[in-house]
């Protein structure tokens, strides 16, 4: 039986996959996804959301799958490692992205900029939709693929662009972007997103135990928990996801219900030692 059904759970609650079901809404992270939404809607091209390690951009931009998928007049796409050496990489990859099919068996560079830009008219202009392009750990792109990206923007009716580009990267992003003045220019969105406050952080937890179907009365945290889960994690999302985690987990194998301060600070020493 797993861990989390002895507890009364039906799901696992505090798992770091980016599950839509398990994201917590907190103000910086409705505050991008608000921002995200307007300026999809306005077409206005280039959206960047920047924030550390364990922040919650990969879960937030599932969130944004999630609110725009059943939309009939948006075309969502997401590429989730950028990480491409050439040009010729990155094009190839945009082109499976969008499911373009190519006339020639062997496309060149130029086939493959020409069939993209047909594709991005085609949906933009004679069928009326919104294409969106969200790639994920953008820090990766280099150079090139970032040149190609900034071509891609210069494609636009008179009244809005045919690509709606959703950059969500770590700070690492800043400077690559900056080096580039051209795309800089283009950024209609550039938001941060900061970890959770201490309140936030209750509330998260709160909010993922419910969701994992735990309905009892009886908190597993104390108070003193909560503080010191808050100055282990200093409110970035995955790292309370790991250590509530782990909590859980010493529960059941000490058979107990409650977790005081002492076992939080207990294991997160053992993670600093451990270098997690």
């Amino acid at each position: 039986m797993s861990y989390y059904k002895i507890l009364g759970l039906d799901k696992e609650p505090f798992s770091t996959s980016p599950d839509p079901a398990f994201f917590y809404e907190s103000k910086e992270h409705h505050a991008a996804l608000m921002r995200l939404m307007i300026e999809i809607r306005l077409k206005r091209g280039l959206s960047v959301i920047l924030g550390d390690v364990g922040i919650g951009k990969t879960t937030l931009s599932r969130k944004l799958f999630h609110m725009l998928k059943e939309r009939t007049d948006i075309i969502f796409h997401m590429i989730l490692d950028p990480n491409y050496e050439s040009e010729e990489l990155f094009l190839e990859s945009l082109v499976r992205t969008f499911n373009i099919k190519t006339q020639s068996p062997d496309p060149s560079i130029l086939d493959h900029k020409e069939a993209i830009k047909k594709y991005l008219f085609e949906k933009g202009v004679e069928e009326d939709k919104t294409v969106v392009l969200l790639i994920d750990e953008a820090q990766k792109l280099n150079s090139v693929s970032l040149e190609t990206l900034r071509v891609l923007l210069n494609y636009e009716t008179n009244e809005y662009k045919l690509l709606q580009l959703v950059l969500m990267g770590q700070m690492e992003l800043v400077p690559k972007l900056k080096q580039m003045k051209n795309l800089c220019d283009r950024i209609s969105l550039k938001y941060v997103i900061n970890p959770l406050d201490e309140r936030e952080m209750r509330e998260m937890i709160s909010f993922r135990l419910k969701a994992a179907g735990y309905s009892s009365s009886v908190d597993f945290f104390t108070r003193d928990a909560i503080d010191e889960i808050y100055r282990h994690t200093q409110g970035y999302p995955r790292r309370i996801a790991m250590l509530c985690h782990n909590v859980l987990k010493t529960l059941v194998m000490e058979k107990k219900f409650i977790a005081d301060g002492a076992l939080i600070r207990d294991l997160a020493s053992r993670d600093a030692i451990v270098g997690v």
